[in-house]
Protein backbone atom coordinates (compact mmCIF):
# COMPACT_ATOMS: atom_id res chain seq x y z
CA UNK A 1 0.00 0.00 0.00
CA UNK A 2 0.95 3.51 -0.55
CA UNK A 3 1.11 6.41 1.39
CA UNK A 4 -0.79 9.79 1.21
CA UNK A 5 -2.99 12.00 2.39
CA UNK A 6 -5.38 12.65 -0.62
CA UNK A 7 -9.07 12.62 -0.18
CA UNK A 8 -10.84 11.42 -3.51
CA UNK A 9 -14.98 11.83 -3.67
CA UNK A 10 -16.51 9.68 -5.69
CA UNK A 11 -19.99 10.80 -7.04
CA UNK A 12 -21.27 7.59 -8.21
CA UNK A 13 -24.65 5.13 -8.57
CA UNK A 14 -23.42 2.13 -9.72
CA UNK A 15 -22.81 -0.19 -6.33
CA UNK A 16 -20.52 -2.39 -8.23
CA UNK A 17 -18.10 0.36 -9.77
CA UNK A 18 -18.38 1.99 -6.51
CA UNK A 19 -17.20 -0.77 -4.53
CA UNK A 20 -14.48 -1.22 -6.87
CA UNK A 21 -13.09 1.95 -7.18
CA UNK A 22 -13.72 2.31 -3.22
CA UNK A 23 -11.40 -0.98 -2.44
CA UNK A 24 -8.68 0.37 -5.17
CA UNK A 25 -8.40 3.73 -3.51
CA UNK A 26 -8.10 3.05 -0.19
CA UNK A 27 -5.41 0.29 -0.85
CA UNK A 28 -3.53 2.96 -3.22
CA UNK A 29 -3.93 5.15 0.41
CA UNK A 30 -6.56 7.27 -0.49
CA UNK A 31 -9.43 8.79 1.87
CA UNK A 32 -12.38 7.92 0.04
CA UNK A 33 -15.55 9.49 0.17
CA UNK A 34 -18.87 8.65 -1.76
CA UNK A 35 -22.04 10.37 -2.72
CA UNK A 36 -24.34 8.16 -5.15
CA UNK A 37 -27.01 11.22 -5.24
CA UNK A 38 -26.19 14.01 -7.38
CA UNK A 39 -28.49 16.62 -5.51
CA UNK A 40 -26.50 15.42 -2.24
CA UNK A 41 -22.81 16.26 -3.87
CA UNK A 42 -21.94 20.05 -3.32
CA UNK A 43 -22.86 19.49 0.28
CA UNK A 44 -20.18 16.54 0.40
CA UNK A 45 -17.90 18.63 -1.42
CA UNK A 46 -18.30 21.69 1.07
CA UNK A 47 -17.89 19.04 4.18
CA UNK A 48 -14.97 17.05 3.08
CA UNK A 49 -13.38 19.76 0.56
CA UNK A 50 -11.76 16.56 -1.65
CA UNK A 51 -8.55 17.09 -3.44
CA UNK A 52 -9.78 15.43 -6.03
CA UNK A 53 -13.33 14.34 -7.43
CA UNK A 54 -14.17 11.42 -9.70
CA UNK A 55 -17.94 12.53 -11.35
CA UNK A 56 -20.18 9.87 -13.32
CA UNK A 57 -22.47 12.06 -15.84
CA UNK A 58 -25.56 10.12 -15.16
CA UNK A 59 -26.92 10.49 -11.73
CA UNK A 60 -30.13 10.76 -9.86
CA UNK A 61 -31.03 14.37 -9.08
CA UNK A 62 -28.46 16.27 -10.88
CA UNK A 63 -26.44 15.32 -13.40
CA UNK A 64 -22.93 14.89 -13.64
CA UNK A 65 -22.68 18.28 -16.00
CA UNK A 66 -24.37 20.48 -13.49
CA UNK A 67 -22.47 19.44 -10.17
CA UNK A 68 -18.90 20.37 -12.55
CA UNK A 69 -20.06 23.30 -12.96
CA UNK A 70 -21.23 24.00 -9.67
CA UNK A 71 -17.94 23.37 -8.66
CA UNK A 72 -16.78 25.77 -10.62
CA UNK A 73 -18.85 28.43 -9.70
CA UNK A 74 -17.80 28.19 -6.44
CA UNK A 75 -14.24 28.51 -7.58
CA UNK A 76 -13.03 25.11 -6.33
CA UNK A 77 -10.31 24.28 -7.86
CA UNK A 78 -9.46 20.65 -7.41
CA UNK A 79 -9.37 18.45 -10.49
CA UNK A 80 -12.24 16.57 -11.59
CA UNK A 81 -12.40 13.48 -13.63
CA UNK A 82 -15.37 12.66 -15.29
CA UNK A 83 -16.30 8.43 -15.38
CA UNK A 84 -19.02 7.97 -18.40
CA UNK A 85 -20.53 5.40 -20.27
CA UNK A 86 -20.74 7.88 -23.30
CA UNK A 87 -17.63 7.95 -25.67
CA UNK A 88 -19.09 10.64 -28.08
CA UNK A 89 -16.61 13.53 -28.45
CA UNK A 90 -19.40 16.28 -28.24
CA UNK A 91 -19.91 14.91 -24.68
CA UNK A 92 -15.91 15.18 -24.01
CA UNK A 93 -16.18 18.40 -25.34
CA UNK A 94 -19.20 19.61 -23.43
CA UNK A 95 -17.06 18.14 -19.63
CA UNK A 96 -13.91 20.05 -20.41
CA UNK A 97 -15.83 23.00 -21.53
CA UNK A 98 -17.51 23.57 -18.03
CA UNK A 99 -14.42 22.86 -16.22
CA UNK A 100 -13.66 19.04 -16.16
CA UNK A 101 -9.55 18.59 -16.18
CA UNK A 102 -10.47 14.78 -17.02
CA UNK A 103 -12.62 12.17 -19.02
CA UNK A 104 -12.42 8.35 -18.48
CA UNK A 105 -15.10 6.35 -20.20
CA UNK A 106 -16.22 3.14 -18.99
CA UNK A 107 -15.50 0.31 -19.01
CA UNK A 108 -11.46 1.79 -18.33
CA UNK A 109 -8.91 -0.43 -16.64
CA UNK A 110 -7.68 0.11 -12.69
CA UNK A 111 -4.76 0.79 -13.71
CA UNK A 112 -5.01 3.80 -16.35
CA UNK A 113 -7.36 5.18 -13.60
CA UNK A 114 -5.27 5.64 -11.09
CA UNK A 115 -2.28 6.98 -13.75
CA UNK A 116 -4.54 9.55 -14.20
CA UNK A 117 -5.61 10.22 -10.91
CA UNK A 118 -1.73 9.99 -9.72
CA UNK A 119 -1.02 12.60 -12.66
CA UNK A 120 -4.26 15.43 -12.08
CA UNK A 121 -2.72 15.11 -8.40
CA UNK A 122 1.21 15.62 -8.83
CA UNK A 123 -0.11 18.85 -11.82
CA UNK A 124 -2.81 20.21 -8.82
CA UNK A 125 0.11 20.30 -5.93
CA UNK A 126 2.99 21.56 -8.30
CA UNK A 127 0.95 23.99 -9.30
CA UNK A 128 -0.18 24.86 -5.22
CA UNK A 129 3.77 25.11 -4.90
CA UNK A 130 4.61 27.05 -7.28
CA UNK A 131 3.11 29.86 -5.67
CA UNK A 132 0.21 31.13 -8.19
CA UNK A 133 0.25 34.91 -9.21
CA UNK A 134 -2.31 36.65 -7.03
CA UNK A 135 -2.41 39.62 -8.56
CA UNK A 136 -1.62 41.07 -12.16
CA UNK A 137 -1.80 44.69 -13.35
CA UNK A 138 -2.37 45.83 -16.79
CA UNK A 139 -2.16 49.18 -16.96
CA UNK A 140 -4.54 50.62 -14.72
CA UNK A 141 -6.75 47.45 -14.93
CA UNK A 142 -6.23 45.20 -11.48
CA UNK A 143 -6.92 41.68 -11.86
CA UNK A 144 -7.31 39.63 -9.30
CA UNK A 145 -6.78 36.11 -9.79
CA UNK A 146 -7.45 34.91 -6.11
CA UNK A 147 -10.57 36.50 -5.96
CA UNK A 148 -11.38 35.88 -9.42
CA UNK A 149 -12.09 39.83 -10.19
CA UNK A 150 -11.26 42.32 -12.39
CA UNK A 151 -11.26 45.85 -11.65
CA UNK A 152 -10.91 48.63 -13.95
CA UNK A 153 -10.54 52.74 -13.43
CA UNK A 154 -14.17 53.68 -13.92
CA UNK A 155 -14.96 51.30 -11.38
CA UNK A 156 -16.33 48.18 -13.47
CA UNK A 157 -15.67 44.88 -11.59
CA UNK A 158 -16.11 41.79 -13.97
CA UNK A 159 -16.00 38.23 -12.25
CA UNK A 160 -13.87 35.62 -13.45
CA UNK A 161 -14.49 32.15 -14.39
CA UNK A 162 -11.94 29.37 -13.05
CA UNK A 163 -11.13 28.51 -16.74
CA UNK A 164 -10.45 32.55 -17.20
CA UNK A 165 -8.40 32.42 -14.59
CA UNK A 166 -6.59 29.02 -15.26
CA UNK A 167 -5.94 30.83 -18.66
CA UNK A 168 -4.46 33.98 -17.47
CA UNK A 169 -1.94 31.70 -15.13
CA UNK A 170 -0.73 29.83 -18.48
CA UNK A 171 -0.79 33.11 -20.78
CA UNK A 172 1.29 35.02 -18.03
CA UNK A 173 4.03 32.24 -17.56
CA UNK A 174 4.38 31.96 -21.49
CA UNK A 175 4.10 35.83 -21.89
CA UNK A 176 4.97 38.02 -24.20
CA UNK A 177 5.57 34.09 -26.41
CA UNK A 178 3.13 33.30 -28.88
CA UNK A 179 0.76 30.66 -27.85
CA UNK A 180 -1.11 28.62 -30.43
CA UNK A 181 -4.98 27.83 -29.96
CA UNK A 182 -3.95 24.00 -29.81
CA UNK A 183 -1.18 24.59 -27.06
CA UNK A 184 -3.88 26.48 -25.20
CA UNK A 185 -6.24 23.52 -25.55
CA UNK A 186 -3.85 21.17 -24.68
CA UNK A 187 -2.71 23.05 -21.23
CA UNK A 188 -5.52 24.79 -20.08
CA UNK A 189 -8.80 23.07 -21.13
CA UNK A 190 -6.50 19.24 -21.38
CA UNK A 191 -8.24 18.54 -24.47
CA UNK A 192 -6.27 15.87 -26.01
CA UNK A 193 -8.08 15.62 -29.34
CA UNK A 194 -7.35 17.58 -32.79
CA UNK A 195 -10.29 19.22 -33.45
CA UNK A 196 -11.57 22.85 -35.43
CA UNK A 197 -13.73 23.98 -32.70
CA UNK A 198 -13.62 27.58 -31.73
CA UNK A 199 -13.68 26.93 -27.74
CA UNK A 200 -10.50 28.84 -27.42
CA UNK A 201 -11.41 31.84 -29.63
CA UNK A 202 -14.62 32.39 -27.44
CA UNK A 203 -13.21 32.07 -24.15
CA UNK A 204 -10.45 35.00 -25.63
CA UNK A 205 -12.59 37.03 -26.71
CA UNK A 206 -14.54 37.15 -23.54
CA UNK A 207 -11.86 37.62 -21.57
CA UNK A 208 -10.62 40.30 -23.52
CA UNK A 209 -13.27 42.10 -22.76
CA UNK A 210 -13.22 42.06 -19.53
CA UNK A 211 -8.87 43.02 -19.16
CA UNK A 212 -8.73 45.43 -21.89
CA UNK A 213 -10.07 49.13 -21.90
CA UNK A 214 -10.70 49.18 -25.62
CA UNK A 215 -11.47 44.99 -26.25
CA UNK A 216 -11.61 46.01 -30.10
CA UNK A 217 -8.37 47.67 -29.92
CA UNK A 218 -6.64 45.41 -27.34
CA UNK A 219 -3.21 46.22 -25.94
CA UNK A 220 -2.49 43.37 -23.51
CA UNK A 221 -4.21 40.16 -24.95
CA UNK A 222 -3.30 40.48 -28.64
CA UNK A 223 -3.94 37.65 -31.90
CA UNK A 224 -1.04 36.88 -33.88
CA UNK A 225 -2.77 35.68 -37.23
CA UNK A 226 -2.31 32.24 -38.11
CA UNK A 227 -0.35 31.65 -35.16
CA UNK A 228 -2.77 31.93 -31.97
CA UNK A 229 -2.09 34.75 -28.77
CA UNK A 230 0.55 36.47 -26.49
CA UNK A 231 -0.04 38.14 -23.30
CA UNK A 232 2.02 41.10 -23.58
CA UNK A 233 3.75 42.36 -20.55
CA UNK A 234 6.44 45.06 -20.30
Amino acid sequence: MSSNNKTILIVEDEPSLIFTLQDTLESEGYQVFVVSDGEKAIEKINEVEPDLMLLDLMLPGKSGYEICKEVRQLKYTFPVIMLTAKDQEVDKVTGLNIGADDYITKPFGVKELLARIQARLRRASSYSKSGPLEVLMLGDVKIDLKDSLVAKPDGTIHDLSTREVEMIHYLVQNANQPISRDELLEKVWRYEYSTNTRTVDVHISKLRAKIELNPDDPRYLVTLHGVGYMLKIN
